[in-house]
C-alpha cells in the first residue's frame, strides 16, 4: 500500500543518516576514552583500536535505540510541519494507523538490539576486561619499556631499564644491560640495580627475580646499608585469576566478578541481586526499544510557534528520562528493593500502557473538557 511503503521508505532514510552521525560521534568519544586508558597504563597501547572496537560494540544497542527514536520523531515532525499529516488524516488515516508501518520498519532493528544486548554486550565487556587484566596481570618488570620510568600497580615501586640496544630491548627485560628499582617500605627506602630480571609464579604469588646486582637501603636517619647479591626476589602481586574457570555458584567468587561480563545464559541461573539487576537492564533494552516506537508516535507534535526543533527537544528529554529509569530499575533490583519481574512489569509495562493511552487520546482527540461535557449531557 502506498501509505505503508512511503512511511517505511522515509523512516529508513532518516534512520540510516541518524545512525551514521551517531556512530561517528560515538567512535570519536570511544577513541578518546581508549587513548586515555592506554595513557594511564591500563592497556597495551598497541591494542587501543581493539579496545575501541569492543567498547563501541558494547554501546551499539543504545545507539540503535536512540537512532530508531530520533528517526521516527524527525520523520513525523517533518510530516506535521509540511502538512502531510493533515492530508493523511483527511484521507482517513488516523494516528493509530501509523503503528503498523512504523512497527514493520522497527522490528528488524528491535531484533538486532535484542541480540546485541543479550549476547554482544556481555561478550564485548568480557573481551575488554580480558585485555585490561591480561596487561595488568603482567609482572611489573614485564610491563616496563627501556628508557622509561614505570610505576608498579600499587605505587610502591618505580622501575627503570637502561638499555640502548634496540634488538635486546625487543627480546625482553632479561637481556637489559641494567635494571634499576626504587621501592618504598614502611621503615626504609631501597634502591636496587641489577643486570637481569625475570618474573616467576610461586604458589599463588608473583615474584620479581633480579640477578647480579646491588641493593642500597636508606633508613630514616639517613644511614645506608649496601649489599651485593646474585639473586634477589620481591613479591609483586598475586597469581592471575582465570575468570573462565570461576565457579559462578560460589558466593565468595561472585563478588569478584563484574555482572556486565557474565553471559546472559549464566545470569539466568544466578539469583544474586546484582546479577539479576544486570539481567533486567539487558532485557530492558529490548523492551524499551518497542516502547520507544509508541512513545515517538504519541509524543511527536509540531507547534509552528515553538520552531522546528521544539518537538525534537521534548522527545529527547522523554528518551533521556526513560533511559535513566532503566538504570534506576537496575539499581533497585541490585539493591534488593524489588524483584526482577516486578521491575519489568512496573517500568516497561507501565510505560507501554501510558504510551498506548496517550496515543489513543491523540487519535480520538480525547480531552477532559469533552469528557465532562458528555458526562453532564448524560445526566
Amino acid at each position: 500500500m502506498l501509505f505503508d511503503s512511503s512511511i517505511r521508505r522515509e523512516l529508513t532514510r532518516t534512520f540510516s543518516a541518524t545512525l551514521f552521525v551517531l556512530l561517528i560521534i560515538v567512535l570519536t568519544m570511544m577513541l578518546i576514552k581508549s587513548l586515555n586508558i592506554a595513557n594511564k597504563g591500563q592497556v597495551n597501547p598497541s591494542e587501543v583500536t581493539l579496545v575501541m572496537g569492543y567498547m563501541s560494540l558494547a554501546y551499539l544497542p543504545s545507539i540503535l535505540s536512540l537512532s530508531l527514536f530520533i528517526s521516527i520523531v524527525y520523520t513525523l515532525s517533518r510530516m506535521y510541519r509540511d502538512s502531510e499529516m493533515d492530508i493523511w488524516f483527511a484521507a482517513g488515516q488516523g494516528l493509530v494507523r501509523f503503528i503498523k508501518p512504523t512497527l514493520q520498519f522497527a522490528l528488524p532493528v528491535v531484533v538486532v538490539i535484542t541480540v546485541l544486548s543479550l549476547v554482544g554486550w556481555p561478550w564485548a565487556n568480557a573481551q575488554s576486561e580480558q585485555l585490561v587484566k591480561s596487561y595488568q596481570n603482567r609482572g611489573d618488570i614485564e610491563r616496563i619499556a627501556p628508557g622509561r620510568f614505570q610505576e608498579s600497580q600499587n605505587g610502591s615501586r618505580v622501575f627503570y631499564i637502561d638499555n640502548n640496544d634496540k634488538a635486546s630491548a625487543a627480546e625482553g627485560v632479561s637481556n637489559a644491560s641494567r635494571l634499576f628499582v626504587f621501592a618504598q617500605e614502611p621503615n626504609k627506602d631501597i634502591v636496587i640495580s641489577a643486570a637481569t630480571g625475570r618474573v616467576e609464579i610461586r604458589g599463588d604469588h608473583r615474584y620479581a627475580i633480579l640477578n647480579n646486582g646491588q641493593a642500597t637501603e636508606i633508613h630514616p636517619d639517613r644511614s645506608l646499608n649496601i649489599s651485593n647479591f646474585q639473586e634477589y626476589g620481591a613479591r609483586i602481586g598475586n597469581k592471575p585469576v582465570d575468570v573462565t574457570s570461576t565457579n559462578l555458584r560460589d558466593p565468595s567468587t561472585l563478588a569478584q566478578i563484574r555482572p556486565r561480563t557474565v553471559s546472559t545464559q549464566d545470569l539466568l541461573s544466578i539469583s544474586d541481586p546484582r546479577f539479576q539487576g544486570e539481567l533486567g537492564w539487558r532485557l530492558g533494552l529490548a523492551l524499551s526499544s518497542l516502547n520507544f516506537v509508541l512513545l515517538a508516535l504519541a509524543a511527536t507534535r509540531v507547534n509552528p510557534r515553538s520552531g522546528r526543533s521544539g518537538s525534537l527537544i521534548v522527545a529527547l528529554l522523554l528518551f533521556a528520562a526513560y533511559f535513566n529509569l532503566l538504570n534506576f530499575g537496575q539499581n533497585w533490583v541490585a539493591s534488593g528493593k524489588t524483584s526482577l519481574l516486578q521491575m519489568l512489569m512496573a517500568l516497561h509495562g507501565g510505560v507501554f500502557i501510558l504510551c498506548t493511552l496517550w496515543l489513543y487520546k491523540r487519535h480520538f482527540n480525547w480531552s477532559w473538557g469533552s469528557w465532562l461535557r458528555r458526562t453532564r449531557s448524560a445526566r
